[in-house]
């Protein structure tokens, strides 16, 4: 997916979709990818490009998808109205700020994890991924 066929979605070398993460078949987090996003991918490329050559197909990350909340802080869980995690290390955290500790278990042996995010019309834009946690 290039660019140009992002349309509206793709402003400011940040693309503004909802991350859908389901955990367990639960709604985990629904975050706008583009809405809080502190560096764009300009940005991230140049930053990467000063230590190492990047060829054709080279991908770039830009790390763990999150929205602040309505006040600032840190958002909400999705069953609680928030646009929830992509994150479960960053859920715990915030719980641990919140309650004094963290109350969201990290993902065990059959646990399962689906990302996907879609364009305007619907369709997937890079794909799902879907995983399955087996024990070691």
């Amino acid at each position: 997916m290039t660019p140009d066929e992002l349309g509206d979605a793709w402003r400011d070398c940040r693309l503004h979709r909802p991350l859908h993460v389901d955990l367990n078949g639960v709604p985990f987090g629904r975050a706008d990818a583009g809405a809080d996003m502190t560096f764009n991918f300009a940005q991230l490329i140049a930053h990467a490009a000063k230590t190492r050559a990047l060829g054709a197909g080279s991908i770039i990350g830009s790390g763990t998808v999150s929205n602040r909340g309505a006040d600032g802080g840190p958002g909400k869980p999705v069953a609680d109205g928030g646009k929830g995690y992509s994150c479960i290390a960053e859920v715990r955290m915030v719980e641990t700020i919140q309650t004094g500790k963290p109350s969201t278990p990290f993902m065990r042996p059959g646990d399962r994890v689906r990302i996907e995010m879609l364009d305007a019309q619907g369709r997937s834009i890079f794909g799902v991924i879907d995983q399955t946690v087996d024990a070691a």
